[in-house]
């Protein structure tokens, strides 16, 4: 039930990004359904791989490359879902950070 919750409040949160950010659109919540479970399996299985072989570069730069790589992805799913367009690198960061930090508030509500 957890994880039904927390992929319809994802795609509720792509939409206000796409409504909010300029350089990021979602045609519906079909769309945003579909990027928030793409998003979600892209940060299981390919962002560990990314921070282990750029595990000597998040060292020097004391973790701060976290986030590029987070808005790399967040751009990359842009490329592969159809109805979700990211304009650049920059919109694709602060959505990142955006989806980050909405996640990380989502995770600390749910653990009660």
């Amino acid at each position: 039930m957890k994880l039904l919750l927390r992929w319809v409040l994802n795609a509720g949160v792509l939409l206000l990004i796409s409504q909010y950010l300029s350089g990021i659109e979602v045609s519906g919540w079909y769309a945003a359904f579909i990027t928030a479970l793409v998003l979600g399996l892209v940060n299981a299985v390919i962002r560990p791989i990314l921070f282990f072989f750029t595990l000597p570069i998040n060292i020097l730069t004391l973790g701060l490359f976290t986030f590029v790589i987070n808005g790399f992805l967040f751009w990359f799913v842009g490329t592969v879902v159809e109805g979700f367009s990211v304009a650049g690198f920059w919109p694709a960061f602060w959505g990142a950070l955006i989806m980050g930090v909405f996640n990380w508030i989502v995770s600390s509500m749910l653990k009660n």
